[in-house]
């Protein structure tokens, strides 16, 4: 039976939301209040446009905020990541859903309520088994292609809007091909609506920063609509939006709809999980607390499944939304609970003074949001410092253009994955010299200057020695080697930057040992730590080696081997 001192740590394991309350300061209240009514100003306007991305009317977005804003707090280990509707998944869904709905509305608001509930599951899954590491996979070149890719998406989408004619279906090509072909059927009113709107929030954005200019705009608009008639000069408005909580339950699916989901709901966890962890790492970073990447699957499961259940769709942390609370001074993650129960209040009390907001401007709010998603900054140092990454980065901008999202967010997948084996499969290796007047060793391709004994080859590995990458090395190994000629008579392999090896290593080394005896040449390691040493015991390579001394350095082995010599 445990404790009740047990009973609480681990409580406040599990709840990390509640470690901050522990210790909690009282001027760090007021923080959290004007925090969390800044967030809330960006909420709403974000839930609603992200909404109209998903395919699903704006009330469905104002759902997934709140209800999920109640639960995430109290599991997160962030004090200031926001949860909320984003656009990538909101976009995700939107392409994802209108096949398996057969055009029913209420059949798709279920489906993406189901989407939810099955990231949550995901999420809950991957924290049971302590999968934080997971997200790390996903390399941040991918990343910023594939931000692009849906930021260009998501343009597309909007621009119809925006000139008040009604947009096509498909990729980005077809849909902006749709767009420039239909721009004689421009409405010139709610562009003026939607343009001006635009201008407000990129001059917002340049001079009040931080500011909840969009809900401004989302209020001045909707009182210009109500009294200047946008609907008679042909503006579409948002429309009814209803008053008061959803029912609370379990979304009716069919089982094998189940199956068809699951690909979309993967696609959605793993963006969920690497923009959340993502925001955890910079702001502990920033405030010097610790982060925990495998709690916050925890606190995405919980967020999804309020979402889920309560009529919502897919959320995850938010990156402007985060940043827009850290910025308004949030202490600790009460400020997503402050949030969550304001965007409660308008959702029973308020939502009926939506009905008149014109989707220009819904639209410009949109257009604003993904502005944030192309990063030129990134895109550059990408460029500065490999082409081959940027190459994989523009790939992934095209996966999400011409494939959509979902496609777009294996194909990053992949991408990853190709880019990590590619490193790992290629470890850098080189020979090694003297710097001249120390006992250091250093890389004899970079300095030529470096000193070559021309009795001595000094061969360096600089990554794990496993089973998809001998090959690489073992011929890195006998072209050095051979580019030297007959005067070598001490062969080493320099161990120190080799993190680990699998059996195919430790038999790599047997082989070469054997190779430099057939060659007339003495093989020696250097510098192999207790797991190497451990590895290359049980292939039995001491039988014929000797004994591995521990961590013995270069200079140390050249020197034995003189005075044996």
């Amino acid at each position: 039976m445990p404790t009740k001192t047990e009973t609480s740590s681990l409580l406040l394991r599990v709840a990390s939301g509640l470690q901050p309350l522990v210790n909690y300061r009282r001027d760090w209240l007021r923080a959290d209040l004007s925090a969390g009514i800044t967030l809330a100003a960006y909420l709403l306007p974000a839930g609603i446009g992200d909404a109209s991305l998903a395919g699903l009317p704006p009330e469905a977005g104002l759902y997934a905020c709140m209800f999920s804003g109640l639960v995430f707090w109290l599991f997160c280990s962030s004090r200031q990541t926001a949860i909320t509707v984003t656009s990538a998944i909101s976009l995700l869904i939107g392409t994802s859903l209108g096949e398996f709905s057969g055009g029913d509305p209420a059949r798709y608001a279920a489906l993406a309520a189901c989407t939810a509930l099955l990231v949550a599951a995901l999420a809950f899954l991957s924290w049971l088994v302590r999968a934080g590491m997971v997200v790390n996979f996903i390399s941040e070149t991918v990343l910023v292609g594939f931000k692009c890719g849906v930021a260009l998406y998501l343009a597309s989408t909007q621009l119809p809007k925006l000139f008040g004619f009604k947009g096509s279906h498909g990729d980005f090509w077809e849909r902006i091909s749709d767009f420039f072909s239909h721009l004689g059927e421009t409405n010139l009113f709610a562009l003026t609506v939607g343009a001006s709107a635009l201008a407000t929030l990129l001059f917002g954005k340049r001079f009040f920063k931080n500011k909840p200019v969009a809900l401004f705009m989302v209020i001045f608009s909707i009182i210009a609509a109500s009294m200047m008639d946008f609907a008679g000069h042909g503006v579409q408005l948002l429309g009814k939006v209803p008053q008061g909580l959803p029912p609370i339950g379990l979304p009716t699916v069919k089982l094998f709809e189940l199956n068809e989901l699951l690909p979309l709901a993967m696609a959605c966890f793993l963006l969920g999980a690497v923009e959340t962890s993502a925001l955890g790492r910079m702001f502990a970073s920033k405030y010097s607390y610790r982060f925990e990447a495998n709690q916050e699957f925890l606190a995405l499961a919980g967020a999804n499944l309020a979402a889920g259940l309560g009529q919502g769709f897919p959320v995850s942390g938010g990156m402007s939304q985060s940043l827009v609370n850290e910025s308004a001074g949030a202490r600790t993650s009460l400020s997503g609970l402050v949030a969550a129960l304001i965007t409660l209040l308008v959702i029973v009390f308020f939502s009926d003074l939506l009905h008149n907001l014109p989707q220009p401007v819904l639209a410009a709010i949109i257009l604003m949001a993904v502005t944030g998603l192309i990063n030129i900054d990134a895109l550059q140092r990408i460029w500065r410092f490999s082409r081959a990454e940027f190459a994989i980065a523009f790939v992934a901008l095209l996966g999400v253009l011409g494939s959509g999202l979902l496609r777009g967010v294996l194909i990053g997948v992949v991408l990853s994955l190709l880019l990590l084996l590619r490193r790992s499969s290629q470890p850098h290796t080189t020979e090694l010299g003297r710097v001249s007047g120390t006992e250091y060793f250093a890389d004899l391709l970079r300095h030529p200057k470096n000193e070559r004994d021309p009795e001595v080859f000094i061969f360096r590995c600089e990554g794990a020695l496993l089973y998809f990458n001998i090959e690489y090395v073992r011929d890195r190994f006998f072209a050095l080697l051979n580019q030297r000629g007959d005067g070598v008579r001490l062969v080493v392999f320099f161990l120190g930057t080799v993190p680990i090896l699998d059996l195919a290593g430790a038999n790599l080394l047997v082989e070469l040992h054997h190779a430099m005896r057939e060659r007339g040449m003495v093989f020696r390691i250097a510098e192999a730590h207790g797991q190497m040493r451990e590895a290359l015991r049980r292939v039995d390579f001491e039988h014929e080696y000797g004994p591995v001394v521990a961590n013995q350095t270069i200079a140390t082995v050249l020197q034995n081997w003189k005075s044996e010599t």
